[in-house]
């Protein structure tokens, strides 16, 4: 049996100050997703120390320092991937929204975009869970904003 990794990545959704887009990413040299827009986040970090820490730290390397989002870190809707490597991923996705301040991309990504949730379905090249998560996350969005949330 092959020795396979399992990695813990965590996801945003953020959504824009009206609710109505979502913002969508770019990547950029990316071996299962190259040139494929997806939502920002990354794997958690040891040094991290803790699931908030490391959905700030991938924040601020993904998007910048002065884009501040609000996230609600009680609930998240959970996709299992497996990549091309054969290594495992749990993505859960976290519900947040944009409060300020603009987006300045890393070198992981070549673009952005803020893309009508109306629109969602048609917008191309995306993650294919990218539709699907947004359902379920709009679905229970009340629940989630009923818990904690930090401005990161």
């Amino acid at each position: 049996m092959d020795n396979l990794n399992f990695q813990y990545c965590q996801k945003i959704v953020v959504f824009s100050k009206d609710l109505k887009s979502i913002l969508l990413c770019k990547r950029k040299g990316e071996n299962d997703y190259d040139r494929m827009y997806s939502f920002i986040g990354g794997k958690m970090e040891t040094g991290d120390g803790s699931f908030i820490r490391g959905l700030e730290r991938e924040k601020n390397e993904e998007i910048g320092h002065n884009c501040k989002i609000k996230i609600y870190v009680d609930f998240t809707t959970n996709v299992l991937f497996v990549k091309k490597s054969g290594d495992s991923m749990v993505l859960p996705h976290y519900y947040a929204e944009h409060i300020e301040g603009e987006i300045a991309l890393d070198d992981e990504y070549s673009d952005y975009k803020w893309v009508e949730v109306n629109n969602l379905k048609d917008f191309e090249p995306k993650i294919p869970t990218i539709l699907d998560v947004v359902e379920k996350i709009l679905k229970i969005r009340d629940i989630i904003v009923s818990g904690q949330s930090m401005i990161i």
